[in-house]
């Protein structure tokens, strides 16, 4: 359910349809002329919660008051609920969200529940922003002219680590997967990278998300005698993963690789667990001044550092509040357009690109966690191993099958 102290959601679309019959105008008119809203649809306690939940809503509360609060001379209002990480439940929000009058959702932690969504967004001709899920399916077969994957994907995930771990010998690799559409994805594009770079894969085991007990899974993983167990899942799952591969002495024998990790992660997990580890992200709060800044203000409102994705979500919304007053519009084609045009520029991201496919290109770095005597703080965690340029980082345009591309 939304959170309370929102305008109830349907007196939007009643204003809209009193203004069409009076003034002859169309539905799409009408609903044009009202306040700007964009929904925050987040995992407020599950797998996902740290990396976006309530940070993401507040990220985006932030891209809103640094946009001035209104554009066009209307308001900017944001409602937020979570979607269970089930894509039934997601599509239900979505649907009510968009005929209430939403022009824009955003978040979206899982791939089931960011498809569902780009599904509606196509149907309702709305916008949807991805900036936590990260199938690179989203701007392959299932790309939208209304979507927009924002932050980062199993691609670039898979790129940047594990061909960096090939480059330094691991070479015999074992995945442990979370059965579902992006651990499936994370697999599938570690393992041609895995490949295209020299290595070879011995094998993969699939776990339910949420899995509480690995012990199965990790003795499956011993057993294949592979030098690198690529844990292709997420969250709580990669925290737990981790966390019981060390207590059953599985890192004797394997070093263990997070596909796709947070600095969330990081700190749950403390250095002493996870020293070592070699992970990609789009963003580290302490990069440059502009990322300590914004960070910092961040960090007051929430009382920890902002994950990448957090980031994400405003940076998105600031860059489709931007298309909004450029284009003097809330018309989704003309903003998307609007913000495919305009190169994204922000403290998380410098010249980045909206492809057509709808992947926004951007630099992306490979990370790992410092050990406890090199750290210096709570959330000192990462040291930079290499800068990975976004058109190296991404999927090159044409080979991701997207029907938009010609």
């Amino acid at each position: 359910m939304a959170r309370q102290g929102t305008r109830a959601r349907g007196w939007s679309g009643l204003v809209a349809a009193w203004v069409a019959a009076c003034l002859g105008l169309s539905a799409a008119q009408a609903a044009d002329e009202g306040p700007v809203r964009i929904g925050v649809l987040v995992d407020l306690e599950g797998t996902y919660a740290d990396i976006g939940g309530l940070g993401a809503v507040e990220a985006v509360r932030m891209a809103v008051e640094d946009a001035g609060g209104s554009v066009l001379g209307r308001p900017i209002e944001v409602v937020s609920a979570g979607g269970q990480n089930k894509a039934d439940v997601a599509a239900s929000i979505a649907r009510q969200w968009y005929d209430s009058g939403v022009d824009v959702i955003t978040d979206l932690p899982s791939s089931a529940m960011a498809l569902a969504v780009i599904n509606l967004a196509n149907e309702k001709k709305k916008l949807a922003l991805v900036t936590s899920a990260g199938s690179s399916d989203i701007t392959g077969k299932f790309c939208s002219p209304y979507a927009a994957h924002w932050t980062w994907d199993t691609y670039a995930m898979a790129k940047g680590t594990g061909a960096g771990v090939v480059k330094q010998g691991g070479t015999d690799w074992y995945f442990l997967t979370a059965d579902y559409v992006f651990g499936q994805a994370l697999e599938r594009d570690t393992a041609a990278v895995v490949k295209a770079s020299g290595g070879r894969v011995l094998g993969a085991v699939r776990h339910p998300l949420n899995t509480q007990d690995f012990s199965s899974f990790l003795l499956q993983a011993q057993s294949s005698k592979a030098k690198i167990l690529g844990l292709a899942n997420g969250g709580t799952d990669t925290i737990n993963a981790i966390k019981q591969a060390r207590e059953f002495g599985l890192t004797d024998s394997m070093q263990l690789v997070a596909l796709i990790a947070f600095l969330s992660d990081v700190h749950s997990l403390g250095l002493k667990v996870a020293q070592g580890l070699l992970l990609t992200e789009a963003f580290y709060w302490d990069q440059n001044e502009e990322t300590r800044a914004w960070s910092r203000r961040f960090f007051a409102r929430m009382k920890r550092m902002p994950s990448m994705t957090q980031a994400g979500a405003y940076s998105g919304t600031l860059h489709y509040l931007k298309a909004v007053k450029a284009v003097g519009s809330k018309d989704p084609e003309a903003v998307m357009a609007q913000m495919r045009r305009t190169p994204i520029n922000d403290f998380m991201t410098h010249d980045g690109v909206l492809r057509p496919d709808g992947r926004v290109v951007r630099d992306m770095y490979l990370f790992q966690a410092k050990t406890p005597a090199e750290s210096t703080g709570e959330w000192d965690l990462y040291k930079l191993v290499r800068r990975i340029p976004g058109n190296e980082a991404f999927r090159p345009l044409g080979e991701g099958g997207c029907p938009l591309v010609r």
